[in-house]
C-alpha cells in the first residue's frame, strides 16, 4: 500500500516564504513524477510544478521565478518552496505523485491536501 502525505501549510504575511513536503510511503520502486495543484475557493484546480523522475521541472505562469520544486530522493519526498508569496496563492495546496511498483505497474496517488493562506 502506498501513501503520499503533505505537510508545511500554514498562515504566512504577504512577501513571507513557505515550504510544503510531500512525502511518499510504502512498499514500492520508483517515483515517477511529483505534481503540486492547488485550489482556491471558487476556482478550479490549478497544476503549480512538476517534478520528473530524471529531474525535468515545469511551473504555471503564475509562479515562475516564485516557487521551486526541490527533490529529496533518499527520503522519497518532494517539497514545493514558495517565496515572494501573495494572496492570491492562497488555496489548498495537493500534491500528486505517479508511482511505480511490480505488483501494480504506475499508479497516481494523490495527497490529502495542505492549506496555505496568505495574508495582506
Amino acid at each position: 500500500q502506498v501513501q503520499v502525505v503533505e505537510s508545511g501549510g500554514g498562515l504566512v504575511q504577504f512577501g513571507g516564504s513557505l515550504r510544503l513536503s510531500c512525502a511518499a510511503f510504502g512498499s514500492f520502486v520508483r517515483i515517477n513524477i511529483m505534481e503540486w495543484y492547488r485550489q482556491a475557493p471558487g476556482k478550479e484546480r490549478e497544476l503549480v510544478a512538476t517534478m520528473a523522475s530524471g529531474g525535468t521541472t515545469t511551473y504555471a505562469d503564475s509562479v515562475k521565478g516564485r516557487f521551486t520544486i526541490p527533490k529529496d530522493n533518499a527520503k522519497n519526498t518532494a517539497y514545493l518552496e514558495m517565496n515572494s508569496l501573495k494572496p492570491e496563492d492562497t488555496a489548498v495546496y495537493h500534491c500528486r505523485a505517479n508511482i511505480w511498483g511490480p505488483l501494480y505497474g504506475s499508479k497516481w496517488y494523490w495527497g490529502q491536501g495542505t492549506q496555505v493562506t496568505v495574508s495582506s
